[in-house]
């Protein structure tokens, strides 16, 4: 719950401060527009009363070479097609990706610290058992962090009960730890499918209004199909972007969860093997 909590603050404070960073800039380049062209107005301001056409066509001039505007910045540009496309749609799909890449980063973190040198852990154990037996190995186990450590743990604690009850405390308690790996990914799964659903339900909504415009308008022109289109589309492109880059989370960690699955299942093989071999399960 505490690494769920801290991945989710950390995506918002990554996302706010972004968002605070293109409003500063926002600001900071009106002002900046602004005292240009006060000053600009100063410079060019005629030192006669009288007007002559000259000086006119000059300003008009430099006006219109004024009037090109450097390119958005990329936070400007979000900023606005988040705006044309909507708040009440667009809010849902950030929404989607704020808590699904936290769900990510918190299962990213979570299988990092279950990954461990399951070879080095079963020499460990081996050596235990040859010198001070199921006890020392035990704590071996105790003192080592992840999956695997926690299923050793439970089929040595069953050791006097027989390797067949070896085998099934490792069975089932690697179904349990599989399960604790495999949480938050059917969360995430849900996101990637939602996201596009909100965007194609945005786009729905701004077509109905592109057509009553036009049934207002009385009059199917070009600006009127084209602006409301292209409004209502950039929900659709939205939730679209959120599904493939969540999507990319949940294809790394499923690996993960494959990988670590399958290591669990040869170091498990392994702790029978070597308990048959040390004749510890009676």
């Amino acid at each position: 719950m505490k690494r769920n909590i801290l991945s989710l603050t950390m995506t918002l404070a990554i996302l706010f401060a972004g968002l605070g960073t293109s409003f500063a800039q926002d600001d900071m380049e009106q002002t900046t527009e602004e005292t240009t062209m006060d000053s600009s107005m100063a410079e060019e301001a005629p030192a006669e009363p009288v007007a002559k056409p000259e000086p006119v066509e000059e300003m008009a001039d430099e006006s219109a070479e004024v009037e090109p505007e450097e390119e958005a910045s990329l936070h400007q540009t979000i900023k606005q097609k988040f705006i044309e496309g909507g708040p009440e749609f667009m809010s849902f799909v950030l929404i989607c990706l704020i808590l699904g890449l936290a769900l990510s980063i918190e299962r990213i973190l979570y299988l990092n610290d279950a990954s461990t040198n399951n070879a080095k852990l079963v020499d460990e154990v081996e050596s235990a058992l040859q010198n001070g037996g199921v006890e020392a190995a035990m704590e071996v186990c105790r003192n080592t962090r992840g999956p695997v450590a926690s299923i050793f743990y439970q089929g040595l604690s069953r050791a006097d009960q027989g390797v067949d009850m070896v085998e099934k405390s490792v069975v089932s308690y690697g179904s349990v730890q599989m399960g604790q790996l495999e949480k938050g990914l059917s969360w995430i799964s849900l996101f990637i499918a939602l996201a596009p659903m909100l965007g194609f339900f945005g786009t729905v909504i701004g077509m109905i209004g592109a057509f009553d415009a036009i049934a207002a308008a009385n009059n199917i022109s070009p600006g009127i199909v084209a602006g409301g289109i292209g409004v209502a589309l950039i929900t659709t492109v939205s939730g679209l972007l959120v599904a493939m880059v969540l999507q990319v989370f949940y294809n790394y960690l499923v690996a993960k969860v494959d990988s670590i699955v399958n290591e669990m299942e040869d170091a498990s093989i392994s702790l029978i093997d070597i308990m048959i071999k040390h004749n510890t399960a009676k």
